[in-house]
């Protein structure tokens, strides 16, 4: 079995577009979105959901009024400002907190504010009558779908959902186990932008990375970080120019420094208006052809997947 993820160092490259032709290319694959924090895979593919699985992590504080003397001290000892009166709608000041406790006769009635609660536990610690619980916070979801290209495994982050590489890790043992039990040799990774845990987690133990960049200052520099990751995870790794023709002189050396960088460079995309056209028309570019199409079908090509 063979897992390629496709990653960039920076968000608005195009890494997502080359994803979803890669998943029009590739024969009989598993496509996981990785991509948690911000999944749009799904706008191109239009998987049909069969599967829907509860996703928690971290924890959150709960107060049990009943047990509750009002004494304010876990509202003083928060310093996420977490304890607000609950008779208040919205996140208020620790010191309008404390305010209301005294001038109220027998202190305020109180909640946590799930956005502000970090689940330290302090709270629970400090309460005199242990009125307060650390519940089991559920993030979001994750879910097993149908596409047009094959099984699909993607999750979908609630507001403010905790993300630190846990949720990755679930799609990607998923789609592993997908495709052992169907016979699939193939996994197309959606991965996460950046450096974080999710990265990390999306790209530990893969076959090979492709880094997707574009001819930028930034897009250069960020590169540089994410193959500095790839190998110090030992990961083999690739790379391809997205719009290479906006700056040729950068797109060289971009190549330049990859290949220093012992990476190898599959190919280069050029800007084609027929990207934001498949977009529209929630199509993958692999699926027209465009000139774009052309060149992506060329770095699939070279990644002997």
């Amino acid at each position: 079995m063979k897992e390629l993820v496709i990653i960039s160092g920076k968000g608005g490259t195009g890494k997502t577009s080359v994803a979803a032709s890669f998943a029009i290319l590739a024969d009989r694959p598993v496509i996981a979105d990785c991509d948690v924090d911000a999944a749009d895979l799904h706008l191109v593919l239009a998987p049909s959901i069969r599967e829907r699985h509860e996703f928690r992590s971290g924890r959150e504080a709960r107060i049990r009024p009943d047990a509750c003397r009002r004494c304010g001290a876990c509202a003083e000892s928060c310093r996420f400002g977490a304890i607000v009166p609950d008779d208040r709608a919205g996140k208020v000041r620790l010191g309008d907190v404390a305010a209301s406790f005294a001038t109220g006769p027998a202190g305020i009635a109180l909640r946590v504010d799930p956005f502000s609660c970090e689940g330290c536990g302090v709270c629970q610690l400090v309460c005199p009558a242990g009125a307060i619980d650390l519940l089991e916070r559920t993030c979001g979801e994750w879910m097993i779908s149908d596409t047009r290209c094959g099984p699909m495994v993607h999750a979908r982050l609630g507001v403010g959902g905790e993300n630190s590489g846990k949720l990755v890790s679930i799609v990607r043992r998923e789609a592993r186990r997908i495709a052992e039990e169907s016979g699939r040799t193939t996994i197309v990774v959606d991965g996460p932008p950046g450096l974080g845990c999710p990265v990390i987690a999306s790209i530990g133990g893969a076959s090979l990375v492709l880094v997707v960049t574009e001819p930028t200052v930034s897009g250069a520099h960020d590169l540089a970080r994410v193959l500095s990751l790839t190998r110090h995870f030992a990961v083999p790794a690739m790379v391809c120019v997205n719009r290479w023709d906006l700056n040729p002189e950068m797109t060289e050396r971009i190549g330049a420094e990859a290949r220093e960088a012992g990476a190898r460079v599959a190919g280069r995309i050029r800007y084609d208006r027929a990207v934001t056209l498949a977009q529209m028309q929630e199509t993958a570019v692999a699926e027209s052809n465009s000139p774009a199409a052309t060149d992506i079908r060329r770095v699939w090509a070279n990644l002997e997947v």
